[in-house]
């Protein structure tokens, strides 16, 4: 939210577009997030194992998110790995 507003008063575009390399990791980043989720449904890993592990996963985007959107400027934040 925050970068979407400094987008639109400060009237900075996307002054630096992610690389390929990026793209993709955020791309396997996301799909992580749901992979504990859809082992436990199909029966791989028992129910407490997916919920400890969605749950390790989730406090760590967490984490990433609570970084990128208070400590990285606007530029920073467009390359940021862990940008969900």
């Amino acid at each position: 939210m925050r970068f979407a507003w400094l987008k639109k008063t400060v009237g900075i575009g996307n002054s630096v577009k992610p690389g390929c390399g990026i793209q993709l990791f955020r791309q396997i980043y996301n799909a992580a997030w749901w992979l504990p989720i859809l082992l436990a449904l199909t029966g791989t890993v028992d129910f407490s194992t997916g919920f400890i592990v969605f749950g390790v996963v989730t406090v760590a985007r967490f984490s990433a998110n609570l970084y990128m959107n208070n400590v990285l400027s606007l530029e920073q934040a467009e390359t940021f790995l862990f940008r969900s």
